[in-house]
């Protein structure tokens, strides 16, 4: 941004809207399929709609398992348990249309196919990762606000505390930026689906308020802050019930809320193999560690990759403003020496080949803390001292 006063908005949307249901039945079976083999190649497509569930794609794995009981186990964990209701993880209709992988991208990622004797990337593709002085996780304040005010309601939900609040919802946040850093909150969207078709809007708005005033900094929301909550008045139809629901449509609420480039690439139902995936998880990885060293206040990096090739065909670092007038040629030099940024040496240092990814399906893929069974590793920041001895 080269204006420092100005609002930004970023929105964020529940692990029951219906193209995120989409995207954790998708990462549930490429869980699954991990689960047993850690070198299944998944590419998993899912489209949701009234009582339909259409699984498509291409998987590759020696992984056995009921495709059809993993799709309604993920749809009962979100909470479309209703029988009354058209979608329901008891009735709905599961379609299958998956085979194996292709054998010519197969044999891109599979067999040594570059100088350096590595598995080569599954397609060529950019991707971008971000990271941002916002908040303490690094990231886009209002991304992050977003997910943090739907995660809230989601966990009382789910704990039995909201129960006249159903799966489907959606958020949005303006922030007030003031020289350059996060100051406060103009405008609050909350759009919450209710089980009650009686209810009203400020009925959902005295439910869900108390979460949104804990999800933000208390000095942010002020008298003059723009609460719309429910604003069509009534959200009783929610899920694929009421719209029709597909994996990877969401990929600026997955990543850094339009506060960053994207390459246009979705996330989930693809393993690691992918680097749709993985190597966006890379580039989010080095961004923050070059924001956590104190290298810039803001990172944006690129990665370039080609099928069957192993290496980045490029590393692009822009920093912004650059205050520290960091040699930004030297550091995307460092980043590749620090990182082996080819598909399988991105696994390798993240530990991707593990069934950690159906957690990441809602709430962003992206400022999210480590977890013991290695979930978001990307989000690390074990380079910061080994950038700034290389950096001095």
């Amino acid at each position: 941004m080269s204006e420092q006063t100005y609002t930004f908005t970023s929105e964020s949307v529940s692990e029951g809207h219906p193209d995120k249901v989409c995207d954790y039945i998708a990462d549930s079976i490429l869980d699954a399929c991990l689960e047993q083999d850690p070198n299944s190649h998944v590419a998993c497509e899912v489209l949701c709609k009234d009582n339909h569930v259409v699984l498509a794609g291409e998987i590759t794995t020696n992984a056995t398992f009921d495709y059809e009981q993993v799709a309604r186990r993920a749809i009962r964990e979100i909470g479309y348990t209703d029988p009354a209701e058209k979608f329901n993880a008891d009735s709905v209709k599961v379609q299958m249309l998956i085979s194996k992988q292709s054998g010519e991208i197969n044999a891109g990622v599979v067999k040594a196919t570059d100088d350096q004797k590595e598995q080569g990337a599954g397609d060529q593709g950019i991707m971008f990762g971000y990271a941002c002085k916002d908040t303490p996780e690094l990231m886009p304040a209002p991304l992050y606000y977003s997910h943090l005010i739907l995660r809230l309601i989601s966990e009382a939900r789910h704990a039995g505390k909201e129960a006249v609040l159903g799966p489907d919802s959606k958020s949005q946040v303006t922030v007030r930026y003031e020289n350059g850093k996060p100051a406060g909150v103009t405008q609050i969207v909350v759009s919450h689906q209710h089980l009650v078709e009686s209810m009203t809007s400020n009925q959902v708005r005295e439910l869900v308020e108390p979460y949104v005033r804990k999800a933000l900094p208390g000095s942010w929301i002020t008298k003059d802050t723009a609460w719309h909550v429910n604003p069509t008045g009534k959200f009783f139809i929610g899920g694929p019930d009421g719209d029709t629901g597909l994996t990877g449509r969401k990929i600026i609420v997955d990543t850094y809320g339009g506060a960053a480039p994207h390459g246009g690439g979705a996330f989930s139902g693809k393993d690691p193999t992918k680097v749709d995936r993985s190597a966006a998880y890379a580039a989010r990885y080095l961004a923050k560690n070059v924001v956590a060293a104190g290298l810039a206040d803001s990172c944006v990096i690129q990665l370039a990759y080609a099928i069957g090739v192993s290496k980045p065909l490029s590393i692009y670092v822009d920093l912004g403003d650059n205050p520290n007038a960091v040699d930004v040629a030297k550091l995307e030099q460092v980043l590749g020496e620090l990182v082996d940024l080819s598909p399988r040496g991105i696994r390798r240092h993240l530990d991707l080949n593990k069934p950690i990814y159906a957690r990441t399906a809602a709430y962003g893929h992206f400022g999210r803390a480590p977890d013991a069974e290695g979930g978001f590793s990307w989000e690390r920041t074990d380079l910061v001292d080994q950038l700034k001895s290389a950096m001095r």
